[in-house]
């Protein structure tokens, strides 16, 4: 098991300025390198508090290798349905040069309407520019003198990107998935590694999921190497299970109130590329208590010896999870009570996980 260092910006403007926020989030990294932990991701989100101190994951991506030596970075998610695949590959290409090799590609479809509306895309084009992107991005990463004429991306000279990756034939590939069985299978059939969220779904149908991508992988005769699950978590350990309880309480349900904000569009928003489960997010989230986060193992929280159970029982459902990716510094958390929980983390629980 490896262990991720989860950036999303879950902030309000107004109370947390965006030099504070990344400041903070630096020097977690800093101290990520010396506590052992493996790697680093951000999101791409745009316009509102939930996640949109974030338009650019490589940016900050590359900020970070220059504070460490030894973590990798990894993108979680670029979104090609808002970025024009040349700038794109041109930028991948830099950020593993600078890093040194050490850069992962997630990709994944975008999903929030307000984001589509604003760069004016269909929301119904989402998958079909998503697959497209994704091949024409591993092509301009992988090889020279690439001719393209797609759907939504067209040129006929022939272009190489550059600068060229360090790493051949290209960065690992993670894509991230959420609802669907097609979606995990065209993941497992493709080769790549799977990234997914489990805040919202429903932990029998995600494990059957992840299964089928598991399945799915092995059928298409991939290198067991590369067959990788990625898990976001929200986590916050502190050195009793009450501090934990209560220091994690405001600054999850402020999470929840940023992302219902963020989503209540897909209550009266339906389109082909998504699937029904949708526009009954809204719902979900008005509904969601404290308590039934905690019920539900649906974050990471308590004394760290409570965190490594809460681990081994994620594991009972859905089977081996590679990377867990600790979201640290949810909710506008004080930088000095993510600090104390990814100490603790990596102190009591981590050597118990690994």
């Amino acid at each position: 098991m490896e262990f991720c260092l989860n950036f999303f910006p879950s902030v309000w403007p107004d109370r947390t300025p965006g030099d504070q926020y990344f400041r903070e989030a630096l020097d977690i990294v800093e101290m990520g390198e010396e506590l052992g932990y493996d790697s680093v991701k951000i999101v791409e989100h745009y316009f509102r508090p939930y996640g949109g101190y974030s338009p650019n994951p490589i940016v900050f991506l590359a900020a970070a290798s220059q504070r460490t030596r030894r973590m990798r970075f990894i993108t979680g998610c670029v979104l090609p349905v808002f970025n024009h695949p040349l700038k794109l590959a041109g930028e991948i290409g830099m950020i593993d040069c600078i890093s040194g090799g050490r850069f992962e590609l997630g990709i994944a479809r975008a999903f929030l309407p307000h984001e589509f509306d604003a760069f004016g895309v269909p929301l119904d084009e989402s998958r079909a520019r998503f697959e497209e992107g994704v091949d024409i991005l591993i092509r301009l990463l992988s090889e020279e003198n690439v001719v393209h004429e797609g759907r939504f991306h067209r040129w006929s000279r022939p272009v190489t990107s550059l600068p060229r990756p360090v790493q051949k034939p290209h960065p690992p590939i993670w894509i991230a998935t959420v609802a669907t069985r097609e979606s995990f299978e065209w993941v497992g059939r493709r080769g790549y590694r799977l990234m997914v969220v489990p805040y919202l779904a429903p932990y029998k149908e995600l494990a059957e999921n992840i299964q089928l991508y598991r399945e799915t992988y092995r059928a298409a005769g991939h290198p067991p190497e590369n067959e990788r699950v990625l898990m976001v978590l929200h986590m916050y350990a502190a050195e009793s299970p009450r501090e934990a309880r209560d220091g994690a309480r405001p600054h999850m349900m402020q999470y929840v109130q940023i992302f219902l904000d963020a989503v209540r569009e897909w209550a009266d928003r339906r389109s082909s590329s998504y699937s029904p489960a949708y526009a009954k997010i809204p719902e979900i989230l008005e509904t969601m208590t404290y308590e039934r986060i905690l019920e539900e193992r649906r974050a990471l929280i308590g004394a760290p010896d409570e965190i490594v159970e809460q681990m081994r029982y994620l594991e009972s459902v859905f089977g081996r999870i590679d990377v867990p990716a600790l979201q640290v510094n949810f909710g506008m958390m004080p930088f000095e009570k993510a600090r104390r929980s990814i100490e603790l983390f990596a102190k009591y629980a981590m050597p118990k996980l690994r």
